[in-house]
C-alpha cells in the first residue's frame, strides 16, 4: 500500500504522517459547510474527513467490525461529596443535583464522548508504533511490522493489525527508528555512501583473490602469529579472517553452482552480504570513535591541569593612566571586542579541526570556556559519529516538520533509549478531554459517530 499523504494537496486530506504536505493540509483545513446540506450529507462528509486520518490504511469493512458504540470514560468524583450526600434530597424531590455554584457536583465539564469514536484503532500495533514516535507515518509503521523489525513481548510480530492488550510491550529495531525519525541523506551523502561501499567491495574482492592464491601452509602460519600480536594487529587479522571467509563462500558458490540447493545458495549470499557489511563498517566508525575517545580524555586532563595551575587573582590598585582608557569611544571598544571574539573563534575552530583529525591540540591559547565548548563538541561527535554506511544522515538530527506531531498519548509509556513502549491501558474519555489524538473538533467527531452508530446498531 503506497503512501498517499503527499498526493492530497488538491483534496486536502489529513493523514497520520509527518509530511510537510500533511502539515499544510492541517493548516488550511476547514469544517465542511452545513448550510443547504442534509443531515445524511453532513455525517458522510464528517466521516470521510475523520477516516482519512484515523486508520486510513484499514479497510472500511474491517473498521466497521471493530466499531463499538460503548465509549470508555472515566469521571472523577470527590470522595468527600459522596460521603456527605446520601441521596435523600434527590429522592425527596427537593434536590436538583447541583451545588451552590450552580455546576454539577460530580461533573464540572462536559465529556467529549464522540471524540472516542476511533478508540479501537489505537489498539492496532502499527498505530501504536506511530503514536510512540517510532515511525514518521502509520504506513511506515505498518512496513516495519511486515518486514519483521517489531517484537511484542519478546516475540517477533508480523501482523500490523495485532490488537494490543494492557501491559503488552512492543519494541522496534533502533536502526529503523533512527531512519524514520532522522534527517534523510543529501545527494552528497548518498554519493559518499556509494563510494564507501565500492571501496569496501574492492578491498573484499582483492582479499578474496589473495586468500584463494595463498597455500594452506601460509594460512596455518598466519593463525599461529595472530595469537602473539597486539590488539591493533588482532583487529587487522579479524578483517583478514572475514575476507578469507568471504573468499571461501565465493569459491563454494562457484564450485557448486549446479549441485547446491536454492536454499543453500540463498544462505551463502546472505552470509556474504553480512561479511561485506561488517567490513564496510570496520574503518568508518571504530577508528573515529577511538581517536575521539583519546582526544576527549586528553582534553579533560589538560583542562584539570590548567585550572590547577591558574594563578589566584590579586587586588590591584587603579593607576592614573587607566583613567584614559575609559574615555575611548564605544566604537573602538566594540571593534576590539569583535577582534578578540574572532581570534578566539578561529583558535577554537582550529583546535576542533585538529582534534577531529586525531592530531595534538595546542591548549595553551584556549580559555576555560573554549575548553568546555571543545569538550562538548567532541563528546557529541563521539556519541553521534559520522558513518556513511547508515541509511540516514549522520551525525543524526531529528526529521524536519516533526515538532508539530511530537506528542505521546497518556495510555503509552515510551522509552526512547531502547525504542520500546508499553501499552498501559485502553484510551478513555475524561471531563473536558479525550485520550484519542485527533486534529478534528466536535463538529466532525459527532456526525462521524452518528454515521457509524446508525449503520452498526
Amino acid at each position: 500500500m503506497r503512501n498517499r499523504a503527499s498526493n492530497t494537496l488538491s483534496k486536502g486530506k489529513i493523514r497520520q504522517s509527518w509530511s510537510k504536505y500533511n502539515l499544510y493540509n492541517m493548516q488550511r483545513f476547514r469544517s465542511p459547510p452545513t448550510t443547504n446540506r442534509t443531515f445524511f450529507q453532513q455525517k458522510w462528509s464528517a466521516k470521510a474527513a475523520s477516516r482519512a486520518y484515523h486508520g486510513e490504511q484499514v479497510r472500511e469493512g474491517q473498521w466497521k467490525r471493530m466499531f463499538n458504540h460503548r465509549i470508555r470514560s472515566v469521571i472523577p468524583m470527590n470522595a468527600s461529596d459522596l460521603a456527605a450526600d446520601d441521596g435523600s434530597l434527590v429522592s425527596s424531590g427537593r434536590g436538583s443535583g447541583l451545588d451552590k455554584g450552580g455546576k454539577p457536583a460530580y461533573q464540572t465539564r462536559p465529556t467529549p464522548y464522540t471524540h472516542m469514536t476511533f478508540a479501537p484503532l489505537e489498539r492496532r500495533l502499527d498505530v501504536a508504533i506511530f503514536r510512540a514516535l517510532f515511525a514518521s507515518s502509520a504506513r511506515q509503521a505498518r512496513q516495519f511490522v511486515i518486514h519483521g523489525a517489531v517484537t511484542v513481548n519478546g516475540q517477533k510480530m508480523k501482523h500490523p493489525s495485532y490488537l494490543l492488550n494492557p501491559g503488552d510491550l512492543f519494541q522496534v529495531d533502533p536502526d529503523r527508528v533512527l531512519y524514520a525519525t532522522g534527517h534523510t541523506k543529501t545527494p552528497y551523502e548518498r554519493r559518499q555512501g556509494r563510494l564507501t561501499r565500492r571501496k569496501a567491495k574492492a578491498e573484499s574482492s582483492k582479499g578474496a583473490e589473495e586468500a584463494e592464491a595463498a597455500p594452506e601452509t601460509a594460512k596455518e602460519e598466519t593463525k599461529e602469529t595472530e595469537k602473539e600480536d597486539t590488539k591493533e594487529t588482532e583487529k587487522e587479522d579479524t578483517k583478514e579472517t572475514l575476507k578469507a571467509l568471504l573468499a571461501q563462500a565465493k569459491s563454494v558458490m562457484s564450485a557448486g553452482k549446479n549441485t547446491l540447493a536454492p536454499q543453500r545458495k540463498q544462505e551463502l549470499r546472505g552470509f556474504q552480504q553480512a561479511v561485506r557489511r561488517v567490513l564496510s563498517r570496520s574503518e568508518s566508525s571504530t577508528v573515529l570513535a577511538d581517536s575521539l575517545e583519546a582526544q576527549f580524555s586528553q582534553l579533560t586532563l589538560l583542562l584539570k591541569a590548567k585550572r590547577s595551575e591558574k594563578p589566584e587573582k590579586k587586588d590591584v590598585k587603579p593607576r592614573p593612566e587607566d583613567a584614559f582608557a575609559t574615555d575611548r569611544g564605544d566604537a573602538e571598544v566594540a571593534s576590539a571586542k569583535k577582534d578578540t571574539e574572532a581570534t578566539a573563534s578561529d583558535k577554537l575552530s582550529e583546535a576542533f579541526a585538529q582534534a577531529t583529525l586525531g592530531n595534538e591540540v595546542d591548549a595553551s591559547e584556549l580559555s576555560d570556556e573554549e575548553f568546555d565548548t571543545l569538550k562538548r563538541a567532541l563528546t557529541q561527535m563521539r556519541d553521534n559519529p559520522l558513518d556513511n554506511s547508515k541509511t540516514y544522515s549522520t551525525p543524526w538530527q531529528p526529521r524536519q516538520y516533526m515538532s508539530a506531531f511530537a506528542f505521546i498519548p497518556r495510555y503509552l509509556e515510551v522509552n526512547q533509549n531502547i525504542c520500546a513502549a508499553v501499552y498501559l491501558r485502553h484510551p478513555v474519555a475524561r471531563p473536558g478531554s479525550a485520550e484519542v489524538p485527533t486534529p478534528f473538533g466536535e463538529s466532525i467527531a459527532t456526525p462521524a459517530y452518528g454515521w457509524y452508530l446508525r449503520r452498526r446498531w
